[in-house]
């Protein structure tokens, strides 16, 4: 491998790291308000509610299949359901559909 490719990873890894060692060490200590705990223990969820939804409506041209794969998630999630399960319960419905449609 090329030294400078050995060179550019290390100095990712630097760059990556330091944002993330960042906090421990200013906040060590001191403890954050009740509002920015609350703010920063739903950034997750946002998150992953911002990356899913653009995949529910553009995974295929028929909108209704993404929807109708959300709507079953979300209805296997609510009741109370294992990830594991509500995911193959979303594949099972949207396997259903494809079959019919």
């Amino acid at each position: 491998m090329n030294e400078s490719i050995v060179w550019m990873i290390i100095g990712m890894g630097v760059v990556t790291y330091i944002p993330r060692l960042l906090p421990f060490i200013l906040f060590q200590g001191k403890e954050m308000p009740s509002f920015l705990q609350g703010v920063l223990r739903n950034i997750p969820y946002a998150t992953l509610g911002a990356l899913i939804f653009p995949g529910i409506l553009l995974i295929q041209d028929d909108i209704t299949f993404g929807i109708l794969g959300a709507a079953a998630a979300f209805l296997i999630a609510y009741m109370g359901a294992n990830v594991i399960v509500v995911v193959l319960g979303a594949i099972a419905v949207l396997s259903i559909y494809s079959i019919f449609i």
